[in-house]
């Protein structure tokens, strides 16, 4: 039963990575893409990583998971700010209809 629960959820998170990488093709500007980035792939690391570490079946391995999960998190949320902190003064602007 753990090994379900462990494929549904790494498959639930592959998803999230696929719909970071499509928001990234298909938004219009700068900002709703990194937006798409940083959610998704969140996301979808968290859950990779939760089911990575159900499927093994080791608490250490988890944890170990986990701070990857919290660090790639502190990480990406410091690029995407200066993404958009560089974006800003370039000029670019947000998309609006």
């Amino acid at each position: 039963m753990i090994e379900l629960a462990a494929i549904l959820v790494g498959a639930a998170g592959a998803v999230f990575f696929l719909g970071g990488s499509i928001g990234l093709l298909r938004f219009p500007d700068v900002y709703t893409r990194l937006h798409a980035l940083t959610k998704a792939d969140n996301l979808g690391l968290g859950l990779l990583a939760l089911g990575v570490g159900m499927h093994q079946g080791q608490f250490w391995l988890g944890l170990r998971l986990f701070l990857v999960w919290l660090l790639m998190m502190a990480a990406s949320t410091v690029a995407c700010h200066l993404l958009a902190g560089e974006a800003l003064r370039e000029g670019r602007t947000a998309w609006r209809r």
